[in-house]
C-alpha cells in the first residue's frame, strides 16, 4: 500500500461523553467507502463492556469493527476494555491495567498496514484520563492524527467546544473539521450557536446533524459533507 498520502485516518473526539461520536465515526467510515477506500474504525480504550464467551465486548467497538473493510480481530480494534462504566484510568487501575500507549499504537499500525484510512474514536472528550499522567489527548498525539470535533449541541456548548478546540490546538495536532450534532431536542436559538462556533472554530463545519429520537449512521451520513476538505 502506498503511504506516501497525507494521512493514515483522523481521530474523532467529542465535547463530552452522549454527543455522538459513534455515529458520526461511522458515518465518516460510510462516507469513505463511497469513495472507494478501505477502512478500519478502532476504539482504543472502551468502558462499560459485557462479559460474553469471548471475553469483554464494547457495543460502540463492536459496530466499528462490523463497518471495517476488512475482519480484524477485536482486540486490534480495542486494545483496552473495561467492564464497568467509568473513567478508563480508574477501570483500568481497578483491574491492574496499565493503559500503554504504545501497545495501542502497534494495534493502530496493524490496522494502517491493510487499509486506507483508520478512524480512531475516543471515549469521553479530549483530556479523558488513561493513567495517572496521561489522557487519550497524548493517544491521539502519539497516533499523530487530524482531529475531528463532535460537538453536542445543547446550552452550554459553546463553552465546552471552545475549551475542546483550544486545548486541541494546543496539543499541536490540526484540527481537520467539526460536527455539529443536536443532542437536545429543546435546544434553543440552534442556528446561531452553530453560527457563533463557525467564527470561532478555523477548521470546516463537516456536517450539522439535526435532532433525531433514534440516531443512526445513515441519518448523519446524509449530513455529512467530507467534499470540505481532503480525506
Amino acid at each position: 500500500m502506498n503511504h506516501t498520502q497525507m494521512h493514515t485516518g483522523y481521530f474523532i473526539t467529542g465535547t463530552d461523553t452522549g454527543v455522538g461520536k459513534t455515529v458520526c465515526t461511522l458515518a465518516l467510515m460510510a462516507a469513505l467507502k463511497d469513495q472507494g477506500l478501505t477502512v478500519a474504525g478502532m476504539k482504543p480504550v472502551s468502558a462499560g463492556c459485557n462479559q460474553t464467551a469471548k471475553g469483554l465486548r464494547n457495543d460502540d467497538a463492536e459496530q466499528l469493527l462490523k463497518a471495517s473493510s476488512i475482519p480484524f480481530s477485536y482486540n486490534t480494534i480495542n486494545p483496552y476494555a473495561f467492564k464497568p462504566a467509568i473513567a478508563p484510568h480508574i477501570a483500568a487501575d481497578q483491574q491492574g491495567v496499565e493503559i500503554q500507549i504504545s501497545h495501542i499504537h502497534k494495534q493502530f499500525d496493524v490496522l494502517r498496514a491493510q487499509v486506507d484510512r483508520v478512524i480512531v474514536e475516543g471515549a469521553g472528550g479530549w483530556l479523558v484520563p488513561i493513567s495517572s499522567g496521561q489522557s487519550l489527548a497524548d493517544v491521539a498525539c502519539a497516533l499523530q492524527l487530524p482531529v475531528i470535533m463532535v460537538v453536542g449541541m445543547r446550552i452550554g456548548c459553546i463553552n465546552h467546544a471552545l475549551l475542546t478546540y483550544n486545548h486541541i490546538q494546543a496539543s499541536g495536532v490540526n484540527v481537520a473539521g467539526w460536527v455539529a450534532n443536536q443532542v437536545d431536542n429543546s435546544m434553543t436559538a440552534l442556528d446561531e450557536n452553530i453560527h457563533y462556533l463557525t467564527q470561532k472554530i478555523h477548521a470546516p463545519l463537516l456536517a450539522t446533524i439535526y435532532y433525531t429520537l433514534a440516531p443512526q449512521p445513515d441519518w448523519a451520513l446524509k449530513h455529512l459533507d467530507i467534499t470540505r476538505r481532503t480525506f
